[in-house]
């Protein structure tokens, strides 16, 4: 696998599975209608470092950005968010790709990583703690999951 830096014209390989995990609305705090065009804002924002995760035969399988979490005196803290197509989960994808943000987060001069919303169902929960990232907070009843109802988000963090 290969993880690089994402270019403007990954976008369409990075669409479909985007919109298939936010549509289903069971991982991310984002509207599941979002329209492409916004879905293409708020992953590929500028400020973002945006990189994806090719597979042996080019196709691009997921995808993650590092930015600020703050700005001005507490800029200094990232965020990041992590997709993986669906089609290829299970495959060490997501933890390659973590791996890969935390240590450019960390040489890029950030000195933590904080999630803001962690679906407390999220299997990626999991991951996040392996990892060393400890829940700081859990926000209660915040997410509407549409099966298993009202669930907590966590806020993650871990230094770097």
């Amino acid at each position: 696998m290969l993880i690089r830096e994402a270019a403007a014209d990954d976008w369409p390989r990075i669409w479909p599975f985007w919109h298939r995990i936010v549509a289903a609305a069971e991982t991310y705090a984002w509207d599941p209608d979002t329209s492409e065009e916004d879905a293409r804002a708020l992953w590929m924002a500028p400020g973002k470092r945006v990189y994806v995760a090719e597979d042996t035969t080019g196709a691009v399988v997921g995808s993650a950005y590092v930015t600020p979490n703050y700005g001005g005196p507490a800029s200094h803290i990232a965020n990041a968010g992590f997709m993986v197509d669906p089609a290829h989960s299970g495959r060490g994808i997501g933890r390659a790709l973590a791996n890969h943000v935390l240590e450019t987060a960390k040489a890029d001069g950030y000195r933590a990583m904080v999630f803001n919303a962690v679906v407390e169902t999220n299997p990626a929960v999991n991951l996040w703690l392996s990892l060393g990232f400890t829940i700081v907070g859990t926000i209660p009843d915040a997410y509407a999951h549409p099966t298993k109802g009202r669930v907590g988000l966590h806020v993650m963090h871990r230094a770097l």
